[in-house]
């Protein structure tokens, strides 16, 4: 019943912008940890950001420290992802992830494996 659903994802030029955008649908939005992640062709799924349930604590991955932004807005029951400075090296699909969780302050999780659900994913492709 879970669903997350991104979009946003497109072709930009190295240096460019995009800004992602994970709808969930099926779960109280607001007891939810929600992540970005990534993959490349050939490589392991990679953290790129999390957000706790009320927004006000998020965590990056190094490569990303700077140049993404997570946010979220409960009342829309979505995510965005918003990616500024883009490099060949950020090329990958990315997955909006999901997971419930107890306490409202608690840091957001960082693993893929701390993680219930999933969505289908939306490719970003950055060219040189």
């Amino acid at each position: 019943q879970v669903q997350l659903v991104e979009s946003g994802g497109g072709l930009v030029q190295a240096g460019g912008s995009l800004r992602l955008s994970c709808a969930a649908s099926g779960l109280t939005f607001g007891t939810y940890a929600m992540g970005w992640f990534r993959q490349a062709p050939g490589k392991e799924r990679e953290f790129v950001a999390s957000i706790n349930r009320s927004g006000g604590s998020t965590s990056y991955a190094d490569s990303v420290k700077g140049r993404f932004t997570m946010s979220r807005d409960n009342a829309k029951n979505s995510v965005y992802l918003q990616m500024a400075s883009l490099a060949p090296e950020d090329t990958a699909v990315y997955y909006c992830a999901a997971q419930q969780v107890v306490l409202a302050g608690a840091v957001p999780p960082i693993s893929s494996l701390s993680y219930a659900h999933w969505g289908q994913g939306t490719q970003v492709t950055v060219s040189s």
